[in-house]
């Protein structure tokens, strides 16, 4: 499942300033997670107006996993 956390990382780094910053790790906690961090100044371009970024990259992420024929969820740590 590497390659979901791959998948949303790339995502990411696109989106913001600090894309060194940017690391996506995969974590079993009542099923698969992929935890996301940013640095803080780019924390609110990764959730969006409304939260819609961070919505549109877990749709990414469901879509990919669909293909892996597995579910998977998205949270952004600090």
């Amino acid at each position: 499942m590497k390659e979901l956390a791959e998948c949303i990382e790339c995502a990411a780094k696109a989106m913001v300033d600090n894309p060194d910053a940017v690391s996506a790790r995969v974590v079993e906690k009542n099923g698969l997670v992929i935890e996301l961090s940013v640095a803080n100044e780019d924390l609110g371009k990764v959730i969006g107006k409304n939260g819609r970024t961070v919505e549109a990259l877990r749709t990414i992420l469901s879509a990919a996993a669909a293909n892996h024929q597995t579910a998977c969820r998205l949270e952004i740590v600090e």
